[in-house]
């Protein structure tokens, strides 16, 4: 069949132009050659280091410190007498910060563990800081030769993290000062700029090429030290951090102060609940980022390390929404951050159109000179709705009309996308198909090439109409009317919206219901209008919008608990029934936390408190294996299969929605709910979980108590 007349797929979404994955191979990311399983990563806002267990960074791994998406340093080794260092032991102290205990390998001239070193590291939005202090304890004095091996390639983590990185030594400039106290890399490639500064002190003995080299005399018990410093200019938004020291005692920054003293204190009878909501909370610190935007300081998620430490329309609206409990400022940085970048016009790289909300933000190299379409993409057909129903949680939390009316256009906005440019062909569904040759094929939630797929594994043509986006599309005009009805002031368009809702539910409970297999719902409508007759966990996101019938919520629970959907552990994207079903495919069989927490909350919503319970116990034994931090995804193995979870081989961690997953399993469990300026919980706590008391919990201005146990809860005012 020639090119020009294949069909549009997942796969091959503009057939001619963009390239089959199927028979070109796919683009993954392996693990960190050279880094290993014990990589230490350390971040803030959006710079993060990520080296091997020693510190190092080896030439050639994908590891290296990078800001907006360029990496500054591709290459940070230390070795003593030309040998790298044993380590000891290394861990992240806080999410900026590591250490790591190293001593040196047997030598000649120096016996084995006879020098201890200790790095001690701190990345901020400044920079990176490092302080090495070396202590001999040999018998007899040890001359020792201290080397750091520095490099850059400047490469832009889109390279990184997919096919290869290209060389750009042609264009790299080095002015090194010669007493040895800088090093200086510059790179400039058609307006593109980039520089990295290694600052030392005290001066480096020598430079040899690109390593710093100093030549220590040590008596034994004597400590010597050598501080480094790599600034990092900041991007036109970003603040700066106070991350830069390494005095003992050091206060934190001030919003970090504000966001701790602010969080809630939850206590409970199970430590592992306590544990993972814990860790959770501190992933959520370390994930923040702080921004400048028009005049006003917010609050917003990063995606998730190491390759999606940006902003993603998707990933930090649904985390803003599982975490709106523990802090609303985190879902109105979202919304003010998503709102200045709503697409204006229609421009075919970008996949942008008038309302749509981005996918994507990126701000390396290949993305400022337009090699890729990043500058923001567009590509995702439910951001726009995600963020009509995160500004309607906002409000039910806040009663912030005033914030509601500030983005009064920003909202008619997106409800006008939703129906002239979602709904590509006039039947009433939101659809997608890219226009970009550089575009996603799918841009559901599953947008891995075949995250959609019939039950028989074969792909859908495009345009696709996933059932999940209808339903988010069903929330968000209801929500909109609830707007409209109240600070928006517009009763004519919540009559409007109410109606359209309806007619969607009808209409969408009739196309999207498949009666085979016991009954369930599609995953999607294909080109051709066809069921994409796959069984797949994205029914339980239609709980969690309300779109189903309550006749058929008891099916679709029983559905979603039965032995091929729930593995033990969480709820499989697609159904061990299916022929493409992978239990370490991307979209195609694992267990995704944040996915399982969004099902938990439908299933509340539709009186299933047994099976959320059940659900929650599975995702607290999970965390448990994954030291209390819950992973992007992890594989759909039945918990029969072993004694704990699989890992995926390259998941995110930490990742934003996971992160955000436990704080909305919790409540789940509490049937937490704002409600016309109150807060009321109907608590189904197990007998696993206890006692739970949160207090100081934010809503409406105000601070509240919760505190519940099995079915009886209480909620007070604190005064």
């Amino acid at each position: 069949m020639d090119s020009t007349s294949k069909r549009a797929t997942p796969a091959d979404p503009l057939p001619g132009i963009t390239v089959d994955v199927r028979t070109a191979g796919q683009e993954v990311a392996t693990l960190p050659p050279g880094l290993g399983p014990d990589a230490i990563g350390v971040l803030d806002g959006r710079t993060f280091m990520y080296s091997d267990a020693s510190g190092d960074v080896p030439p050639g791994s994908i590891g290296g410190l990078l800001v907006e998406d360029t990496r500054h340093l591709n290459r940070w080794l230390l070795t003593i007498n030309g040998q790298r260092l044993i380590a000891l032991g290394s861990a992240v102290t806080d999410y900026y910060s590591a250490d790591f205990f190293l001593t040196n390998p047997g030598h000649p001239k120096l016996p084995a563990n006879a020098i201890d070193v200790r790095r001690r590291r701190v990345v901020g939005r400044n920079g990176l800081h490092e302080r090495i202090d070396i202590t001999s304890f040999a018998a007899r004095p040890a001359r020792v030769e201290l080397r750091l091996q520095v490099g850059t390639d400047f490469a832009d983590l889109l390279e990184i993290r997919g096919s290869g990185v290209r060389d750009r030594s042609a264009k790299i400039t080095r002015e090194h000062a010669a007493d040895g106290s800088r090093l200086q890399f510059c790179y400039a490639n058609e307006g593109f700029n980039a520089d990295t500064v290694v600052h030392a002190r005290p001066p480096a003995t020598r430079v040899d090429g690109d390593d710093l080299v100093w030549d220590l005399d040590l008596q034994r018990g004597e400590q010597q030290r050598v501080d480094l410093h790599v600034p990092l200019a900041l991007g036109p938004m970003d603040l700066p951090s106070v991350h830069v020291r390494f005095d003992e005692g050091e206060p934190r920054d001030d919003p970090t102060s504000r966001w701790l003293a602010e969080r809630p204190n939850i206590e409970t009878d199970s430590q592992l609940l306590a544990r993972m909501l814990y860790r959770a909370s501190d992933d959520l610190l370390a994930l923040r980022a702080r921004a400048r935007i028009g005049g006003e300081e917010v609050l917003l998620p990063s995606a998730g390390v190491p390759w999606f430490l940006t902003l993603f329309g998707r990933d930090a609206l649904i985390m803003a929404y599982q975490t709106i409990v523990l802090n609303p400022f985190l879902a109105r940085g979202t919304l003010t951050a998503l709102a200045r970048f709503q697409g204006t016009t229609c421009n075919d790289f970008t996949d942008e159109e008038p309302g749509k909300i981005l996918h994507e933000v990126r701000g390396g190299e290949l993305t400022r000179l337009g090699e890729k379409p990043y500058g923001p993409y567009y590509g995702t057909a439910d951001a726009t709705q995600l963020w009509l129903i995160l500004l309607s949680e906002y409000w039910r939390w806040t009663g912030d009309d005033e914030f509601v009316r500030s983005l009064r256009d920003n909202a008619l906005a997106a409800l006008n996308w939703i129906d002239r440019y979602g709904d590509r062909d006039g039947d009433g569904y939101v659809e997608y198909g890219t226009r970009s040759p550089e575009g996603l094929g799918n841009q559901c939630w599953r947008d891995s090439w075949d995250g959609i797929q019939f039950a028989d594994a074969e792909l859908p043509v495009l345009p696709i109409a996933t059932c999940e986006i209808q339903g988010y599309t069903y929330d968000a005009k209801l929500r909109m009317a609830e707007l409209a009805d109240g600070p928006l002031a517009d009763p004519g368009l919540a009559a409007r919206l109410r109606a359209e809702a309806q007619q969607l539910l009808e209409r969408f409970n009739r196309d999207f219901w498949i009666e085979e297999r016991g009954g369930y719902y599609a995953v999607g409508l294909d080109g051709d209008k066809r069921p994409i007759d796959s069984m797949t966990s994205s029914m339980g996101h239609l709980l969690w919008s309300g779109i189903v019938p309550e006749d058929r919520a008891p099916i679709v629970a029983r559905q979603l608990m039965s032995e091929s959907m729930f593995s033990g552990w969480g709820i499989r994207t697609l159904s061990t029934d299916d022929s493409g079903y992978n239990p370490i495919g991307y979209h195609t069989g694992t267990v995704w936390p944040h996915e399982t927490s969004l099902i938990a909350a439908g299933l509340t919503r539709y009186g299933f408190r047994a099976e959320v319970n059940q659900l929650a116990l599975a995702m607290l034994d999970a965390a448990a294996a994954f030291d209390f931090r819950l992973p992007e995804t992890f594989a759909g193995h039945s918990r029969t299969h072993g004694r704990f979870p699989v890992p995926y081989p390259t998941p995110c961690s930490p990742q934003a929605w996971a992160t955000g997953a436990p704080m909305l399993m919790m409540r789940a469990m509490l049937a937490g709910e704002a409600r016309n300026g109150e807060l009321v919980v109907d608590p189904h706590l197990p007998d696993e979980i206890g006692r739970v008391l949160i207090t100081r919990l934010h809503a409406f201005g105000k601070r509240w108590n919760i505190e519940a146990i099995g079915t009886i809860g209480h909620v007070r005012l604190t005064t």
